[in-house]
């Protein structure tokens, strides 16, 4: 039976891997780092280190990247959902990467939608991070990268095989026998990944940090679900808490639930045990347990919270439909 501790993975030991992805070898792509928290996330190479293997029905990971590094066009079938935790970080879609974008900043969250190839640059001074959740436990199965990206990764050395590992001739591997390459998406096949302006985006997908800031004044702000800020049923809902969102007693969640707090220190209280959460932290709670949560120092506190629902994960959900 894992404890308390055992579930919570600390923003300084984290461990990253710098070969996760087809774009390892990219010009520009070369720099960045994948951190795989809760579950296996979306890496393709066996080289990448997962601190909790058990998944809630989401993953947990992150990204982390100097100035100027980008992540290379691609596409989920399950939720891809950022918030900035350090640095300023412009998100860009289509298929070409040139149908929208906007810049986000510390505390803001993404939730992006199904089916459109996106990316992410690293516009800020420093090396900046984002903490992802991701819908399913299996994460959606993978990515699908843009036609250019596989064939740009191909030319410095690093082969997708349809199995999803990636080969890096540079270490003189090769694709094994009966393993094929990756297939590119068809010009027919593209045809299914729109090309969605950025008034469509901006205003249904995003949530700022100093908007929730306000709306978390008395009470937890819903972020992300059927009757959230951000319409969508991924599996998982998101509220935001502030230093006023909830009172000191006890919450018994039905499911799981993560805490990752965004500015700020949080003293966690679970049965006998008591710990602090720090920036960057994540933490994850079974369902059935007791906890109790509040600031531990005063000055700016804020913290989201992702709870398992019963919704499958798949595509976006508007509301609408």
């Amino acid at each position: 039976m894992t404890t308390l501790t055992d579930r919570i993975v600390r923003y300084g030991e984290l461990r990253p891997c710098k070969t996760a992805f087809i774009d390892a070898h990219t010009p520009g792509s070369d720099q960045k780092e994948n951190f795989t928290i809760i579950g296996g996330g979306v890496s393709e190479s066996p080289d990448q280190h997962v601190h909790i293997r058990d998944t809630p029905g989401f993953n947990i990971g992150a990204a982390g990247q100097p100035p100027k590094c980008r992540n290379s066009l691609h596409s989920h079938t399950t939720a891809e959902v950022f918030f900035v935790l350090k640095g300023r970080w412009r998100f860009f879609w289509g298929r070409n990467g040139d149908a929208g974008e906007f810049i986000a900043e510390e505390g803001d969250i993404f939730n992006i939608p199904t089916g459109i190839f996106r990316g992410f640059e690293n516009v800020g001074t420093d090396y900046g991070m984002i903490m992802a959740i991701l819908g399913g436990d299996d994460a959606g199965g993978g990515v699908t990268w843009a036609p250019q990206v596989i064939e740009e990764a191909r030319a410095h050395g690093l082969v997708l095989g349809e199995n999803g590992v990636l080969y890096d001739s540079k270490k003189g591997q090769s694709l094994p026998e009966g393993i094929a390459p990756m297939p590119t998406l068809t010009e027919e096949q593209l045809k299914a990944y729109p090309e969605v302006p950025v008034e469509a985006v901006v205003p249904r997908y995003v949530a700022r940090y100093w908007d929730l800031m306000a709306l978390s004044g008395k009470q937890p702000a819903k972020v992300i679900g059927t009757d959230a800020l951000l319409k969508d049923k991924p599996g998982f809902e998101v509220d935001f808490l502030s230093r006023n969102s909830i009172s000191a007693e006890a919450i018994t969640p039905e499911k799981h639930v993560v805490l990752m707090p965004m500015r700020g220190h949080w003293a966690l209280r679970v049965g006998d045990v008591e710990t602090v959460l720090n920036p960057g932290d994540t933490c994850l709670l079974k369902p059935g347990e007791s906890y109790s949560l509040a600031p531990s120092m005063t000055g700016e506190a804020s913290l989201y919270r992702v709870t398992e629902t019963d919704d499958p994960a798949g595509a976006t959900w508007s509301g609408t439909a």
